[in-house]
């Protein structure tokens, strides 16, 4: 489904960001969902991402993030709280059932509060600890409570596909996280395995390459 420039839908996303950081944004998640329920969107690009944000912008989003999602007079930030809401749109993406969308959401959630932390935490310990003396100490202090979160997931899910009876937005959410883990899972041969399923999904392959030209439209300017 490509982008419509007249969709109702509009999510925000940086026209300029680094070669180690495509791919890894969050509209990642939210043009993803778009495009397993076929839901055209427009992606409004910003500049931004280290340094000043575009006039407004924080009326939008309190923290200067992106996506902010927009449709109809409607204002969401957070990809969570705007992934339950494209969910909403279809069962595809969370079920009907009382149980089934609870536990959908409960997934989604322990991606973004259990799971995804611990892993930024190593990520934001590696960028700014690279050449310092307290880099590999930090690191060690913090690869355990990684190591034992991921480990959970992967003992849960043993040997099914998706986390629940089907892929639902907590798988969405839960396999762009675990992305992040790179030699993490290594040790957890069914996760590696989960988010090749996912990322094998076209519409997974249709929101990435759509994140991917966005994210080359602009050019960063030298700190």
């Amino acid at each position: 489904m490509p982008i419509d420039p007249n969709a109702a839908i509009e999510i925000t996303a940086y026209k300029a960001v680094p070669t180690f950081a495509r791919g890894h944004i969050k509209d990642v998640r939210v043009r993803w969902a778009l495009e397993e329920i076929g839901l055209p969107y427009r992606s409004r690009l910003i500049d931004g991402i280290f340094g000043e944000k575009p006039a407004g912008h924080a009326s939008d989003q309190p923290f200067g993030q992106v996506p902010v999602y927009k449709e109809d007079g409607i204002t969401l930030f957070e990809s969570g709280s705007i992934l339950i809401h494209i969910g909403e749109k279809d069962e595809r993406l969370l079920p009907l059932d009382v149980e089934g969308r609870g536990r959908a959401i409960s997934w989604m959630i322990a991606a973004l509060n259990s799971v995804e932390p611990s892993l930024q935490t190593l990520v934001v310990i590696d960028v700014f600890g690279d050449g310092k003396d307290w880099h590999h100490g930090a690191s060690q202090a913090a690869l355990p409570f990684a190591q034992k979160q991921i480990a959970s997931v992967s003992k849960w899910l043993g040997d099914r596909d998706w986390l629940e009876d089907r892929f639902t937005i907590g798988d969405l959410v839960m396999i762009h996280v675990l992305r992040e883990a790179d030699e993490l899972l290594e040790a957890h041969p069914n996760l590696i395995a989960y988010v090749e399923r996912g990322t094998s999904r076209p519409a997974f392959q249709r929101a990435m390459a759509a994140h991917l030209k966005d994210c080359a439209v602009g050019e960063l300017q030298p700190a």
